[in-house]
């Protein structure tokens, strides 16, 4: 029963990705990405803090406030970061098709650091979740353009970065409070984007949003919040892979939101997309013996 409520927990958080996703699309064009970013989480974060404080408090021990700290500026701000500086010399459909080795990635790291073993089953499940988000994408996973290899090598890295963390989490939200590590990890982000956005312009006047724009950056930091702490939930109760296989739903949920609510235009490969990743979330999630 564990299992089965972290990989919905997992899915629900998928599903927060992709939604925060085409929220974006309204805010991005009136601020600049550091900016974004640091409202994102100080909602994501204001969102926690009341309930984190509402359970009993769990004192960090000294030689664990450093890591979570840093698994947090990694994963918000350096993740980020590396996202968005690549997506300025490549299609962002090419982007979402690198970023999605994500789990790849961390079915890899954690096989290695001893957390799960590799089997045939959650190869091949994890391989069609990726399958399913190249056909969701369609064609714009193959749109021309880009500006040289390395836009391909930053995104690439952003997504080694979510993996590693990924693995790295796992001890910390099953020694903490899961709501407690994720106000604290989220909290050190923000400290680091601070000056990020500074350096753009943000703390030079109050940001110019439409109501339209300011409703997006509550979802999107609603979202963020709570998929945040879906996640971290979930990694306390399952394997790292299990976990981040549903970051493929995040792709899906966008394409799909983008054709309900902004017209775009939905690749005929769809119910192929879908169909991949059901077969892909249900050979990962078959029961095996964890090293």
């Amino acid at each position: 029963m564990s299992a089965a409520r972290a990989a919905w927990a997992a899915a629900g958080s998928g599903v927060l990705v992709g939604a925060a996703m085409v929220a974006s699309r309204h805010a991005i064009d009136q601020t600049t990405p550091a900016a974004l970013a640091l409202l994102r989480y100080v909602v994501g974060v204001l969102c926690l803090l009341p309930m984190a404080a509402a359970i009993p408090r769990t004192r960090f021990a000294r030689g664990d406030i450093v890591p979570v700290a840093l698994l947090g500026i990694v994963q918000f701000g350096v993740l980020i970061a590396l996202l968005n500086w690549g997506l300025r010399f490549m299609p962002s459909g090419r982007a979402a098709l690198i970023f999605a080795t994500f789990p790849l990635l961390t079915m890899v790291i954690a096989a290695a650091a001893g957390m799960e073993r590799l089997t045939l089953a959650k190869t091949l499940g994890v391989s069609l979740t990726f399958a399913g988000v190249g056909l969701a994408l369609g064609d714009k996973a193959l749109a021309p353009g880009g500006g040289g290899w390395w836009g391909e090598a930053a995104v690439f890295a952003s997504a080694l970065c979510g993996a590693v963390c990924s693995v790295l989490y796992r001890p910390y939200v099953r020694r903490y409070p899961t709501l407690q590590v994720g106000a604290f990890a989220m909290l050190a982000s923000i400290a680091f984007l601070a000056p990020l956005a500074g350096l753009e312009g943000f703390f030079d006047h109050w940001p110019r949003f439409t109501t339209t724009a300011w409703l997006a950056v509550l979802f999107i930091g609603l979202a963020s919040g709570v998929g945040y702490f879906l996640w971290l939930w979930a990694l306390a109760h399952t394997t790292p892979t299990r976990v981040t296989v549903f970051i493929a739903l995040g792709p899906v949920t966008s394409a799909a939101l983008g054709w309900i609510f902004l017209g775009e235009r939905l690749s005929p490969l769809f119910a192929a997309a879908l169909a991949c990743l059901a077969l892909g979330l249900w050979l990962a999630h078959r029961p095996v013996r964890e090293a």
